[in-house]
């Protein structure tokens, strides 16, 4: 997520140059040397907050307290430490940049507390040594922060104050996001989306929940095995359940609420997972009340288990085994009959088997994360006192050349705890996905309250037998259902108000000891002598416990072991965590979703996924969210990893984050593969594009082509006719130059014929006229060729002249009795005489005069 992640290398100015809103006694010479710190006396002075900072705060964050010449010293760097309404934020002085490892949101700080530390003293110096004021920040999310303040300033005293002022909020209200508000991340109704849920899972997908559906109860619908109750929705039932159950379709509402009271909290079994095509169902719900002597019994709770063990598909007689898995070691769950509780008897339950995996409690978490942040911050590369591990006490914490001293320092990592912790996790869940999809058997799992360590191995079986679950959709699905719906307290185990009020106990600050160590680490002393000023107090008195991350390290090894099954990626893993740490979003606030239904969350606060959603839109499928390896066509069933393969590692993009950055940088691979990706979808989105132009291109070639071809076509026959009709003129010259005319063809098509009857010229008369035909019953005229014939006439005398004769007899005018049919002809004019002819080439197609008069015999 973009809390306060500022990558490495990436330079973003926060004011410009020319601004010198920091004079030169506000930096450390040095960049951040505790010598010139520690000397310079500067008295404070009171200054406004940059006008650059601005452009880094979020909707309505605001600062609240500032310091000046703070120096980070992880990293032995000067800036200026803000304290906001949401998170500390470190400027450095020298990049102007937003240091990533120095901003922390609020809501993340596990605890904090104010560190003197002792310098010793130079030679011949009498008077007192110098010391140092520091503030140790202690975050959830792995890292351990000092900030160095200068002396005899109060600056130290305002951040303190305003850390215990707004870390630790007395109401819900207080939190940020609530003063964020929706903004454009807005919240749909997680209850639909439970039942959009609830409905995949019964094979009615068809369905689509919706608000009226809800507020008119018709969402209980079913298929031949199991049905959706409504018996909840007023969370009268239990207040820590959803308000849709999903149960055996024989088992009444009635007998439902009867088996409730034989459950903790009321948390009777329901169904969180079922298979349509097996019958076999994965069920959850809180410890029996079974009492002191573990003899109490209830038949309602156990027509209820026995109903989740319908028959076998395909038998009538068999029924399916049932599995009740405890998430206790059997000690524990004994001990619980003292006060009430205890576990299931398999003689009570028919064909049943009670299997305890041991996994322990909340505050055993606890410490064990505890203990592994103060080891990665011991041995890591980047420590929070500024040393490399390689440095530290001459190379003591790699041995210093003594291979046992070696083994010890990586024993140390085996001692947390944490990696049994995470392995005993894996292997249950492992162990009831395989009961689940190779016997087809059902499990019911409970713990003692069912909301801890119960919702761990429901969802990560779920996690194994679904693949749906493995997709980001699902994934956010399977989180709403399992950890959100059915009660995980996150508000309490976040150490964060809720509406109950558990959260509302003091702020637990350091445990630091008087010895003089800066952290509870006992392998790792700096030189000087520390002093805390915090009191000491001790996580038992809260519910605080990285139960969910916990589970997202397991999931995180899963991903690791099966790189080709899961859409999202270890990055999506870790901004998940991010979001959820910060309590920036109102999805994970509270206790219940009764809690988060009455503080009107879904209206009052913007939703993560919406968030990440946006995040994932402005990359597309190349995003860091997106597992670039991710094939669904290798692992469409269930996963079922072997024992020998859940030996689990430490997270590195997570836990290695602060204290091994370079070493963190396991996505580094996933990040060239998904550019390599990238640069192929462009190549190939560039090749698609040059064959669709080109395919353009050939289409309009073969157009061109065709009309190419009709030109051709066209100037074929117009040759033709040229020729056609040069056949016919030539025919008409010859034939009127075997009656002795002149015949004269000029340029622009005109045709001249001279006929003589002696020598002696006299005068001409000549008529020349185009001839004009119109379209019969159209009446308009259609323009024919230019080319005509113009006859000129040397007529003397006309009854003696042998043209006429010859005009008599050609004409076909001329009747037999010597008269004429046109005798407004201009032939007739002139005394019957032939003188003139206009034409064009169509009047001699139509005369046919080649064909009538010029025929050979």
């Amino acid at each position: 997520m973009d809390l306060p992640r500022t990558p490495v290398g990436r330079s973003t100015s926060l004011r410009d140059p020319s601004d010198t809103r920091f004079t030169d006694s506000d930096k450390i010479e040095g960049a951040g040397s505790w010598e010139a710190l520690e000397w310079t006396k500067i008295e404070p002075v009171s200054r406004s907050v940059p006008q650059g900072l601005q452009g880094f705060l979020l909707e309505a964050e605001r600062v609240i307290v500032e310091g000046y010449g703070v120096v980070l010293v992880n990293t032995d760097e000067a800036g200026t430490l803000f304290v906001t309404n949401f998170r500390l934020l470190f400027l450095s002085d020298g990049s102007r940049n937003i240091i990533a490892l120095g901003t922390i949101p609020l809501a993340t700080i596990e605890k904090f507390n104010k560190i003197v530390m002792k310098l010793p003293a130079a030679p011949r110096q009498t008077d007192r040594s110098p010391s140092r004021r520091l503030l140790q920040v202690i975050g959830k999310d792995m890292r351990i922060i000092v900030f160095g303040f200068r002396p005899r300033t109060k600056q130290r005293r305002a951040v303190y104050d305003a850390l215990l002022r707004c870390t630790k909020p007395l109401r819900i209200w207080d939190l940020y996001a609530f003063a964020s508000g929706p903004s454009r991340f807005t919240n749909s109704d997680p209850k639909v989306r439970l039942l959009d849920e609830y409905f995949r899972l019964l094979g009615l997908s068809s369905y689509h929940a919706s608000t009226r559906m809800i507020e008119d109860g018709s969402f209980t619908l079913s298929n031949e095995l199991w049905r959706i109750s409504s018996l909840n929705s007023s969370y009268t039932m239990c207040p820590t359940y959803p308000f849709a159950l999903l149960i055996p379709r024989s088992v009444s509402d009635e007998e439902l609420l009867q088996a409730s009271t034989f459950r903790g909290r009321c948390r009777l079994p329901v169904i969180t997972w079922c298979n349509r095509d097996t019958g076999a169902v994965l069920a959850r719900s809180a410890q029996p009340l079974v009492g002191i002597m573990m003899n109490m019994r209830s038949n309602a709770d156990e027509k209820l288990v026995a109903a989740l063990c319908t028959q076998i598909f395909g038998s009538r007689e068999q029924r399916r085994k049932l599995y009740i898995a405890d998430a206790r070691p059997r000690k524990n769950a004994l001990a619980n009959g003292a006060m009430g509780g205890g576990s299931e008897s398999s003689s009570n339950y028919f064909q049943s088997e009670i299997v305890f995996f041991g996994i322990d409690n909340i505050h055993a978490m606890r410490e064990s994360l505890v203990r592994l942040r103060d080891y990665l911050d011991t041995h890591g590369s980047a420590s929070s006192d500024g040393m490399s591990s390689f440095l530290r006490h001459g190379g003591w914490t790699w041995g210093g050349g003594n291979l046992s001293s070696m083994s010890a320092s990586v024993s140390t990592l085996g001692d947390s705890g944490w990696l049994i912790h995470v392995q005993s996790v894996l292997a249950g869940s492992a162990w009831i996905a395989a009961r689940v999809a190779l016997e087809s058997a059902s499990v019911l799992v409970h713990c003692s309250d069912g909301w801890d360590r119960t919702t761990q191995l429901v969802s990560l079986a779920s996690l194994l037998l679904d693949p749906y679950y493995r997709t980001i959709k699902g994934f956010q699905a399977l989180v709403e259902k399992d950890w959100l719906a059915f009660g995980h307290p996150f508000a309490d185990r976040a150490g964060m108000p809720s509406l109950s009020g558990s959260g509302s106990m003091p702020f637990e600050l350091s445990r630091q000891s008087s010895t003089g160590s800066f952290s509870s680490s006992p392998s790792r002393q700096a030189s000087g002598s520390f002093t805390s000023q915090a009191p000491a107090t001790s996580h038992t008195q809260n519910n605080y416990s990285p139960i969910f991350l916990q589970w997202v390290d397991c999931v995180s090894q899963l991903l690791r072991l099966y790189p080709l099954a899961f859409e999202f990626s270890s990055g999506f893993l870790v901004d998940l965590l991010d979001s959820i740490l910060s309590c920036r979003f109102g999805n994970f606030l509270c206790n219940s979703e009764k809690e988060r239904q009455q503080a009107g969350i879904s209206d009052s606060c913007g939703c993560l996924w919406a968030y990440m959603a946006d995040m994932r839109a402005l990359n597309g499928g190349y995003h860091v969210h997106y597992n670039p390896f991710y094939e669904p066509s290798k692992h469409n069933g269930p996963l079922l990893p072997p024992a020998a393969a859940l030996a689990p590692t430490v997270w590195p993009q997570f836990h290695l984050r602060w204290a091994c950055p370079m070493e963190s940088q396991a996505g580094e691979l996933e990040a060239q593969c998904r550019n390599m990706s990238k640069r192929f979808t462009e190549l190939q989105k560039a090749k698609e594009e040059t064959d669709a132009r080109v395919k353009e291109t050939t289409a309009t070639m073969e157009s061109l082509a065709a009309e190419l071809q009709n030109e051709k076509v066209i100037s074929t026959s117009a040759k033709e006719l040229a020729s056609r009709a040069s056949r016919e003129s030539a025919a008409i010259k010859r034939a009127l130059q075997s009656l002795g005319c002149k015949v004269h063809f000029s340029g622009d098509g005109d045709c001249t014929v001279g006929i003589e009857s002696n020598p002696t010229e006299i005068p001409q008369k000549s008529v020349y006229f185009s001839s004009k035909e119109e379209s019969a019953g159209t009446g308009v005229s259609n323009e024919k060729s230019e080319l005509s014939v113009s006859v000129t006439v040397l007529a003397d005398d006309v009854s003696n002249n042998p043209i006429n004769r010859f005009c008599e007899s050609l004409c076909p005018l001329h009747t037999r009795e010597g008269g004429c049919r046109w005798p407004d002809a201009a032939c007739a004019q002139f005394g019957s005489q032939f003188v003139g002819l206009k034409a064009n080439f169509d009047a001699f197609d139509r005369l046919s005069i080649y064909d009538r008069y010029f025929q050979p015999e």
